[in-house]
């Protein structure tokens, strides 16, 4: 157990000795596991995304909130219990405090995630897209906290981009004035989710891990307190056309319109339409570029973990 920033951190024992030796360890969100798929495959799933991570030469770190307490690392029991336990809440960055505080369990998001995994001394995480700037934000000013937190919190985080159903350019542009880094991995394009790209060019492409490990470092060494982020697409077997997407999304906006659906409830009302129009295809891709996330993150963690060691040497 870590306590230095007055909150609770308990690792499990896999995790705390790999962060004790300098291995790679990857942080994953919770929030998947209650909120994903229904009972059974949200478990299966979790441990795909875990394997994936081991695959990619790292120590996976599933965080979630239980007793008071962040936990980082989740035993095969912890997750068999989080995906068969109805009504255990997520939890996004500002709900932490409440969550803590209660004692209950709660599921990470993207948001809150980042902030355990700072506090957990965790500098990669992974997740299959994050949240970004709404369409139509311009009127109900609906920006993630995903992007919010991003600014607050040093770590590298690893992703396939956002959904299409939000507004990317937007996205993108908020990045940007924020002075988050977005590097495409081995990609020219800013990816959206199980689409390989969004139609907007990533701002910068890195192709080399070591590249990418050294451009993390210079990014907080020159001062800043703010995430990096790292975009990964799905594997072409695994993709959906985004053209198909984008028509799929444009039409649930028109009936989300008519039928009155705003706020919270867009989202998920637009997922499930794309998931229709797709006959499927789309939740099939959603479990594959988690899992094609996950193993990116793991291979840029050895990188990273390689490059710190390889500069301690130095000062040695």
């Amino acid at each position: 157990m870590s306590a230095s920033s007055g909150i609770p951190v308990v690792y499990t024992e896999e995790v705390r000795e790999a962060l004790h030796e300098g291995k790679a360890v990857v942080a994953l969100e919770s929030n998947v596991i209650t909120h994903g798929l229904p009972y059974p495959d949200n478990a299966a799933t979790a441990r795909k995304v875990e394997d994936a991570v081991r695959a990619g030469g790292a120590v996976p770190a599933t965080i979630c909130i239980e007793a008071g307490e962040i936990r980082v690392g989740m035993s095969d029991a912890d997750i068999e219990r989080f995906a068969s336990l109805p009504g255990i809440p997520k939890v996004s960055s500002r709900d932490l405090p409440v969550v803590l505080a209660q004692g209950g369990p709660g599921a990470t998001t993207v948001a809150s995630s980042v902030v355990a995994a700072e506090l957990a001394g965790i500098p990669f995480f992974s997740s299959a897209g994050i949240g970004g700037v709404h369409r139509g934000a311009q009127e109900t000013w609906d920006v993630s906290s995903d992007l919010i937190q991003f600014t607050r919190s040093k770590v590298a985080v690893v992703c396939a981009g956002a959904k299409m159903i939000l507004d990317l350019g937007l996205t993108l542009e908020y990045l940007e004035t924020q002075c988050v880094p977005v590097v495409a991995y081995r990609s020219d394009d800013f990816p959206a989710f199980y689409c390989r790209t969004s139609g907007h060019k990533a701002p910068h492409r890195l192709d080399d891990e070591q590249a990418i490990a050294r451009a993390v470092e210079a990014h907080w060494a020159l001062g800043n307190n703010s995430s990096f982020l790292i975009t990964t697409p799905v594997r072409e077997e695994d993709a959906i056309d985004s053209a198909e997407v984008d028509t799929a999304i444009r039409a649930a906006v028109a009936e989300a319109t008519r039928d009155g659906v705003s706020g919270q409830a867009i989202t998920k009302y637009l997922m499930r339409a794309v998931d229709a129009a797709t006959d499927g295809r789309s939740a099939k891709a959603n479990m594959a570029v988690l899992a094609s996330c996950a193993e990116a993150a793991g291979r840029l963690a050895v990188a990273h973990s390689a490059h710190l060691a390889e500069r301690a040497g130095r000062a040695a």
